[in-house]
């Protein structure tokens, strides 16, 4: 992958089968290959304990910190053609808000959703 276009860096767990639909989807969409989709089990660098990056989602943009949970979903989106004006509403900090808060909520439901789809 070419260092020139990648914009953010996206770390991911390859042994949830919840996070792997989600990564297709977002490579799929990801038209101008700007996202570094890294796999916390294979990469030998990771900027965070592995258990924090299971723990919420993580991302970093080019030369930015690493942020977590909607601001990091936002930021990939932001990325991805199809998904950037969702990504730039989620700017406005109000809407940020409400969709850390939809976050916080859909991962108490995570592990229940991961163990429907391994089965």
């Amino acid at each position: 992958m070419s260092t020139q276009q990648i914009q953010i860096a996206v770390w991911f767990d390859s042994q949830c089968p919840l996070c792997i639909r989600e990564i297709a989807l977002m490579r799929r969409l990801d038209w101008f290959k700007r996202v570094d989709f890294i796999d916390i089990y294979t990469t030998q660098t990771c900027p965070l304990e592995p258990q924090l990056l299971l723990q919420r989602f993580h991302v970093q943009e080019i030369n930015g910190p690493i942020i977590s949970g909607a601001a990091a979903f936002a930021a990939l989106w932001r990325q991805l053609p199809l998904l950037r004006p969702i990504g730039e509403l989620a700017r406005i900090p109000t809407v940020l808000k409400v969709l850390e808060w939809a976050y916080i909520k859909f991962l108490a439901y995570r592990p229940k959703l991961q163990r429907l789809l391994s089965s």
